[in-house]
This record gives structure tokens, sequence and C-alpha cells, in this order.
């Protein structure tokens, strides 16, 4: 084994690292086995640079789809054009109000101890204008996701590539050809600038972006295609976080058996990373058995619970996954 697999093997052992293990031996079982990977990603991973992890596990075919905020799918290009433009402020906590309205007047964006600053997001808005309004122009009709892939299609946004681009998980997915959905994308920076550049009148219409129904009948459409029809396991579902990101996908199963009235396969594996803890009807830190009820998951159905911090659990699953 590599390193870091040794090193988890032997020191992993009980609480939330023996459950680390335990997700990444199921993981690695579950794909060595033929089974496809959804990777629902919520939070800040993208910024958090989780694209050095992903990026790999994609190119290696061990993630498969990915369903992400409107957040981490613009943050991964805004990061490949201009990480060395960020700022980190290591002591974040310590923040006045006036230090964070000096950040707002030079145009940082502050993300926990990380600043994007506003030229990078204002730089792929200008890109995008002009996705947008060929589009329109020509009644083509794009998912957020897949116009974003238009805009790293571009070979001129290879010169202002800040990082290597081994550790972009959107050139990964685009280069490899996985699906990516982006539920409630208008919650997110260029789903603003798409909505103020329509009603400005520079955007022709809103109807150029995909809605969130239509990504989910393509999601509905992938699953169908893939769950493996019992010759190897179902389509497995790796959760970073909660919310909109892994509700979205992990609906799939009971929109096909109860609503389309198919009969498919359950999600066939199911690991969450979170610090939510359940409480008062919040789906972030519902725990894994409470899927049961909503015919997402079933009583066999390998499920994982880790609660800790995805920055540093996410990647060392990956490496062992990948061997390392």
């Amino acid at each position: 084994m590599g390193a870091i697999r040794d090193f988890m093997e032997r020191h992993y052992l009980h609480f939330n690292a023996r459950e680390v293990v335990d997700a990444a031996k199921a993981y690695e079982a579950h794909v060595d086995a033929g089974g496809k990977m959804l990777v629902a990603m919520a939070g800040a991973m993208s910024t958090g640079e989780f694209g050095i992890s992903l990026a790999r596990m994609i190119r290696a075919g061990k993630v498969h789809a990915i369903s992400c905020t409107g957040a981490n799918l613009e943050e991964d290009v805004f990061n490949l054009v201009a990480n060395r433009d960020y700022e980190i402020i290591q002591s974040w906590r310590e923040l006045s109000t006036a230090d964070e309205q000096a950040l707002f007047d030079r145009g940082m964006n502050r993300v926990t101890d990380t600043c994007i600053p506003e030229t990078v997001m204002r730089h792929i808005e200008g890109r995008l204008i002009a996705c947008w309004q060929r589009a329109v122009e020509t009644g083509t009709r794009k998912t957020a996701p897949e116009f974003l892939f238009e805009v790293l299609s571009d070979p001129s946004l290879e010169e202002h590539y800040q990082i290597d681009p081994a550790h972009s998980w959107m050139l990964a997915a685009k280069e490899i050809g996985i699906p990516v959905f982006a539920p409630g994308w208008e919650d997110s920076t260029m789903g603003n600038m798409f909505s103020a550049n329509v009603m400005k009148g520079v955007v022709g219409s809103h109807s150029c972006v995909k809605s969130g129904t239509e990504q989910f009948q393509a999601l509905i459409e992938w699953y169908l295609m893939n769950h493996g029809e019992g010759a190897h396991p179902s389509v497995g579902f790796f959760q970073i976080g909660g919310g909109i990101a892994g509700d979205f996908a992990i609906c799939t199963v009971p929109c096909i058996t109860q609503d389309l009235e198919r009969e498919v396969p359950y999600w066939g594996y199911f690991c969450q990373i979170t610090d939510a803890q359940p409480s008062y009807g919040g789906y972030s830190g519902a725990p894994a058995n409470e899927k049961i009820t909503w015919g997402k998951l079933e009583p066999t159905t390998p499920r994982f619970e880790i609660n800790s911090d995805a920055a540093i659990v996410a990647p060392l699953i990956c490496a062992w996954v990948l061997g390392d």
C-alpha cells in the first residue's frame, strides 16, 4: 500500500477516523466492482482546492458524475485563473467589521480565510456574456456547467492559468466527459450576474440557460443508463456537506420509483462528510437512516456518516482510493 494508506490503516482505528477508513475501503470496493460514483459537493470545496484530489479521481475513473452548488462550479474556474491573486487571512477570526468593510472596498470577497478578488469574477463574467449572447442568437440552450465548459474550451483562457491545470476538477470533467449538475445555480455569483445581464438587456433572454428541472431529468436519464441493472453495484453517492447539491441528486431514485413508477436499484453506496448535527428538520445533518423512509436508500445500502471537516477528510478518502 501507499504511505497515506499505511498511515490511515495503522492509526485510524476508532470513531470518525475508523469511519473514514471504512468509507474509503467501501468506495474502492464499489468502483472496483464496476459501480459508478456520483459526488455531491456543497460548501466551498473548490476554493479549498479540493480540485487537486477530485481532478485525479475523475481522470482515474473513480468519479462518474458531479452535483454541486453554483459556488463550487464557478470557484474552481476562479481558482484556475486567479489563484495567485487570492489573499489568505490567517487571523480571520479576529477581523472587525471595519476590516471586513475594507476587504469589500478592495473587491476581496472572503470565504473563511481566503479572499477571492472581484476582478476574476468580472473576467469570467465577460467571457460568459459572449457565450450567453451567442446562445440567445442561435436558439441554443445549455446548462450552467455547459456554459463554463464552453469558456474552458477557449484556448485564449490558457494564458491566464495560475495553477497546474491538472488541479482543476472542471477541466478534468470536461476532458473525461462526465456530467456536471448545478441545482439552484441562481444562488451563485455567475447566476446573479446572469440575471442582472438579462434585466439590463445585455443578454436577450433567460431561456438560454436550462432550468433545474431539466437538469434533474438529465440526471434521472443518466441514472437509468448507469445503475447496472444488477450486473454490478448500483450508482454510489458520495456527499460532501448537505443542502441542495445533495438532496437534488439523491432524489433521483425516489422520483424514478415513486413518480415515474419504474423499478430501479437503490443507490448502491452512501457516504456523507458533514460537521452538521441532526436537529429540527435540517437536511445537512440528517442521518443516513432517515433517507430510508424517503425511498432514497434501503436498509442494506452500505452507509457511512463522517462527522468532520470535509476539507481534511475528503482528500484522505481520495488518497486511499487512488492508492497513495
